[in-house]
């Protein structure tokens, strides 16, 4: 079976790769900083129900450095970029986001490039898609793209420009290089480790009682393992090539109703679930001063409600029913704080 490069395999979303692709029979390879992480790597995956064994090799490529990804990627036939630059700190100006994430995905593209990788799909967000906009009635589309001119959080703007470099690269420099991007709403779903996406940081604040207030906004949210799957359908689905999918479960949730689903279905477990929302004017004053509450601004008192429409109609897509994703989120976190 092909082998597939899956780069970030110790991150939340990339596990979930790895092991769609290992249960579909792929052989996999995925890239670390630091390789001292592969047992980490390997554990989770053990976790999610695959013994990885030889089917797995894990290297080690730094998106910030050239140096291993022309072994990372050679001999693959298709690369699925899930990494993404990380900050331990809030960036002091955009640049210091934007310029790593830009500058990471064309590494990535033009090792690909040069081997012979049939094609990448890019894990792109919908930061790049629903950021900046006038209010509107109607759901974003694959056709939307974030204004970067906008007053938006940094981590908006690096995904947009990111994702735009990527498709200026492939109809620039491609030379037959095939891109698709896959643009998750809140990714949610079981915990492999304590590696959270900021969407599960939510959750977790919500049961531990560390949330005083929920913040007034709207957003999609999608299963971990559906997302994953899509990702595999950009990959082998000829009619994926140069496309974007969206991928959402359904349409918007506001935070209460996200918090609603948990004190429903987990009982006295989500009894520290907060029930009050905070005023609009309170969550902009706040997010002048605390930097998680700041990379939402622009989207506090919107609804940002987008479809899944293409990747459901070209790919055959299913995404399962988000109050299920939501308790099991719940589930996991607990499970996982004993």
């Amino acid at each position: 079976m092909a082998e597939v490069l899956v780069t970030g395999g110790s991150g939340y979303l990339g596990s979930w790769c790895t092991l769609a692709l290992l249960t579909a029979g792929f052989s996999v390879r995925t890239t670390v900083r630091d390789l001292a992480r592969e047992p980490q790597v390997r554990a989770q995956l053990l976790i999610g129900g695959v013994d990885a064994g030889e089917s797995l090799r894990v290297v080690r490529a730094d998106l910030q450095d050239d140096a291993g990804w022309r072994e990372a990627v050679a001999g693959c036939e298709a690369v699925l970029h899930v990494a993404s630059p990380t900050l331990t700190r809030v960036p002091r100006t955009d640049d210091e986001m934007v310029r790593p994430a830009i500058d990471g995905t064309l590494r990535v593209l033009r090792a690909a490039r040069k081997a012979g990788v049939r094609r990448v799909v890019m894990t792109s967000a919908i930061g790049a898609i629903a950021y900046g906009h006038a209010p509107r009635d109607t759901p974003f589309t694959e056709q939307d793209w974030t204004n970067v001119d906008a007053d938006i959080a940094p981590y908006q703007r690096s995904k947009t420009l990111a994702e735009r470099a990527a498709w200026d690269f492939v109809a620039g420099e491609g030379r037959g290089l095939e891109l698709s991007t896959v643009n998750p709403t809140g990714v949610l779903g079981p915990v492999l480790s304590a590696d959270y996406s900021p969407s599960l940081i939510a959750i977790a604040r919500m049961l531990d009682g560390s949330m005083p207030a929920l913040l007034p906004f709207a957003t999609g949210y999608v299963d971990v393992r559906d997302v994953a799957a899509l990702h595999l359908l950009a990959m082998t689905e000829p009619a994926a090539a140069g496309e974007r999918f969206i991928a959402t479960a359904g349409p918007s949730l506001w935070l209460r109703d996200v918090a609603a689903v948990l004190r429903d279905r987990l009982g006295e477990r989500a009894a520290k679930v907060p029930t009050r929302e905070m005023p609009l004017w309170a969550a902009r004053a706040l997010s002048r001063v605390n930097p998680q509450v700041r990379s939402l601004r622009a989207a506090l008192g919107r609804d940002l409600d987008a479809t899944a429409e293409r990747a459901e109609r070209l790919l055959g897509w299913k995404p399962r029913p988000i109050e299920d994703t939501i308790a099991e989120t719940g589930e996991s976190l607990l499970a996982l704080a004993k």
